[in-house]
Formats: structure tokens, C-alpha cells, sequence
């Protein structure tokens, strides 16, 4: 029962009322915010100078709209994710999200990107983390000249859903680089992982400060198994000394994620474990079974990228591998199926994002 009504609380009801109004319908949070590289992007890196962008036939073949930016043949885990939100729309690019939009989401990611500021520079323009967060940052302060009131939209992001997937180009695009980087001979493998989780700490911790409370991280996939490295060691099975430089990241990942747990009781962080989703890759390379990208890849510019305007393969729902890098929309759905409910317990920890978002 509130004791005294003065103007300022009459004012923070029609704040919060507006808000319920400007963001009404069924999703199963009433925000989503998405931050990472090209495995999420949706159009981010379209109007930048870089070759990691992917506005061109055959990206987007089974896109409703075409070629929008994303790098896969349809839906990428963000979208597919929005969908199991309940969330009518997919959430839009921060390139191009526009006013009352933004209070239901913003998707930040960028082909490329990384934890570190360098990473993927070699090929160009990329929005790495730091800037993300900056881009959150400056959307917030649009919400609240939409909404009028920092205390109410702070409340309203303490409710949205917030998924990271980033550091994959931290070793594909820079430390498994060495002709471009000098990181591979600075540091070994443990010392990297170690180094990159310390900078993602600190990141986390700005994105908790500006209001996230339930928050997933995707862990790194088996990237020893991608096409890319398979044809860069010129073998058929999954290069074993990357996945172990992958797993030690991973590992000090969720033990981070456990420190965070307990230095930030108000809030919820949750480890998804790609490694383990991703398994499936080795299994079809070990049978040797479609493990080939869908699309004609390039060998030159944008190297293990699709070539523009060239026809993919036919048989697309039975690739794991759109490009040398990407998974199929179906690769994405597996993938997001089990981020979304465990179906195994190392799926996730210390929960899958469906009892995330039922999380106080």
C-alpha cells in the first residue's frame, strides 16, 4: 500500500503504464537484447567497410526477405530464439532500429567482432564488444527520452532477456592468424584464454551496470571442426590442438559465469555450452556425412565465405555448414532448441534459457 502519492510517484505509474502500453503482447519477456558476432548479426555490418558481411545472394535463400545481412541461407539463433520468446517481429539491427521499436530489443552484433577491439580488423570495419556495449549504452539513453524516466526503464531492462555470443573470431580471426596477429606468439593457449576471459569479465560487468539481470552466454562450438580449419590443415577430421585452445576458453567461461552468479546476486547468468551442442559437427565428420559448406566458398577475397550469386546445394536441411564458418538455418535450430531446453544436462549451467527467463 503506497503510504504518500505525490506527483513523482503518479509520474512513475503513467511512466511504467506507458511502458506496458508501448510494449504490449504475448512474448514471454517484454525485451530481448543480443550482442556478439556473425552467428547472430542480422545486418550490422551491411553499410561497413569490411568483407565479413553477407547482403548478397545465396545468404538468404530461404529468408523471407532475402539477403538481409545474415550469415546463413534463413533464420540465424537470434531470430529463431525471438521466435520461441513469442516476439511477433525479429528483433531489428541497431543500424537501422528506430523509435519505439528499440523498448522490445535491439540486436548489436557484428560479423568479425570480438572480445578484443582488434580482432577481425585484418578484413575490415567490425562493431567489436567494447563498441556494442556503447551502441546499448546510447540506446538506453533513447529509451528514456522515449519513456521519460531512467528509474522506469531501468526497471524495464531488469526484465529483458540478454544473450552474448562472441569470441569465436578471438581464434579464427585473430589468434589462429598468426600472419596477421601477433597474439599466437605472445601467448600460449592458456594465457590467451585467460587474457580474453579478464577483458569479457569487465565487459560483463558494464553491460550488468547498465541494467541486464538475466543474461546467457554462449560458449564457443568446436570450431577445430569447422570447414575453414579442416581445409586449412588439410585433413577430414577435427583438428584436435584448436578445440583444446577452445575448451580451455570455454572452461573459464563457466567458471566466470559461477563468479558472476555470486558477485551479482540480483542478477542471473547462465553458461550455454556450444561445445557440447555442437558435437553434432564431429559426428557428421566422422561419418563423413554432408560435413561440406552448402554454398560455393571463396578462396580469395572473403576467404570460406559464399560467392555472390552462385547456386547452393539443393539438399540444404541436410548440411550442418552453410559456409566454411556458418551453421544451416537447421544447424541453428538444433543449436537454439537446446539452448533454449537442456536435452542434456551440459547442455547448459546452471540453467537453459528457458528457466532463465522464468528466473526472478
Amino acid at each position: 500500500m503506497i503510504a504518500r502519492v505525490n506527483n513523482v510517484t503518479i509520474t512513475t505509474i503513467l511512466i511504467i503504464l506507458n511502458f506496458i502500453i508501448l510494449v504490449h503482447g504475448a512474448s514471454k519477456v517484454p525485451c530481448y537484447f543480443i550482442f556478439g558476432d556473425s552467428l547472430l548479426d542480422n545486418g550490422n555490418n551491411n553499410n561497413l567497410n569490411t568483407e565479413a558481411k553477407a547482403n548478397y545472394p545465396p545468404y538468404g535463400i530461404d529468408f523471407p526477405n532475402g539477403p538481409t545481412g545474415r550469415f546463413t541461407n534463413g533464420r540465424n539463433m537470434a531470430d529463431i530464439l525471438g521466435e520461441l520468446l513469442g516476439f511477433d517481429n525479429y528483433i531489428p539491427p541497431f543500424a537501422s532500429a528506430t523509435g519505439r521499436e528499440i523498448l522490445q530489443g535491439v540486436n548489436y552484433a557484428s560479423g568479425s567482432a570480438g572480445i578484443r577491439n582488434e580482432t577481425g580488423s585484418h578484413l575490415g570495419n567490425q562493431i567489436f564488444l567494447d563498441l556494442q556495449l556503447q551502441n546499448h549504452h546510447n540506446t538506453i539513453l533513447r529509451m528514456v527520452d522515449l519513456v521519460g524516466n531512467r528509474v522506469a526503464t531501468n526497471a524495464h531492462l531488469n526484465t529483458c532477456l540478454y544473450i552474448v555470443g562472441i569470441g569465436s573470431n578471438d581464434y579464427i580471426n585473430n589468434y589462429l592468424v598468426p600472419k596477421h596477429y601477433s597474439t599466437n606468439s605472445l601467448y600460449t593457449p592458456s594465457q590467451y584464454a585467460t587474457l580474453l576471459v579478464q577483458q569479457y569479465a569487465q565487459q560483463l560487468k558494464t553491460l550488468y551496470e547498465d541494467g541486464a539481470r538475466k543474461i546467457a552466454l554462449f560458449g564457443l562450438s568446436q570450431i577445430g571442426c569447422i570447414p575453414q580449419e579442416l581445409q586449412k590443415h588439410n585433413t577430414r577430421k577435427c583438428v584436435d590442438s584448436t578445440n583444446e585452445a577452445i575448451q580451455l576458453f570455454n572452461e573459464k567461461l563457466k567458471s566466470l559465469v559461477t563468479n558472476l552468479n555470486n558477485n551479482f546476486p540480483q542478477a542471473k547468468f547462465t553458461y550455454i555450452n556450444m561445445y557440447s551442442i555442437s558435437s553434432i559437427m564431429s559426428t557428421y565428420i566422422n561419418l563423413n556425412f554432408l560435413n561440406y559448406p552448402c554454398c560455393n566458398v571463396s578462396t580469395t577475397t572473403a576467404e570460406g565465405q559464399c560467392v555472390s550469386g552462385q547456386a547452393p546445394c539443393h539438399l540444404r536441411a541436410a548440411h550442418m555448414f552453410w559456409d566454411n564458418f556458418h551453421p544451416t538455418e537447421n544447424g541453428n535450430v538444433i543449436a537454439i532448441m537446446r539452448a533454449y531446453n537442456s536435452f542434456l544436462p551440459s547442455d547448459s549451467y546452471p540453467m537453459d534459457i528457458s528457466h532463465l527467463i522464468q528466473s526472478g
